[in-house]
């Protein structure tokens, strides 16, 4: 029974390792091309966004690379394309709210 036991314990510690090889793997494959597309200031710029918004910036750096292998996207992008990218996805999510002041009136009772 202990050796099935530390048999399995022994796999999943192979498999964690595999899987932790095979992100950090996908993660440097993700730098690099950032780094081709990306000026160094537009690159400190999405470094700066992951620090407040990582699931945000990981899907736009999926979308640069994705539209710069395409070319759909002039590269390199610098921080102006940058800034102009990222003002049109805020104006696309951006939810309008309206707000309405009902004013009621005090019943007064002599």
């Amino acid at each position: 029974m202990n050796e099935l036991l530390s048999k399995r314990a022994a796999e999943e510690q192979r498999r964690a390792e595999s899987e932790k090889r095979k992100q950090s793997e996908i993660e440097s494959q993700r730098e690099a091309a950032l780094r081709a597309i990306l000026t160094p200031e537009a690159r400190q710029r999405l470094s700066n966004i992951k620090l407040v918004k990582p699931d945000f910036a990981n899907s736009l750096s999926d979308q640069l690379i994705m539209l710069a292998q395409s070319g759909r996207i002039r590269v390199p992008i610098t921080d102006d394309d940058l800034k102009a990218i990222l003002s049109q996805l805020t104006e696309q999510n951006r939810r309008d709210f309206k707000i309405q002041i009902r004013e009621r009136g005090w019943n007064e009772h002599a």
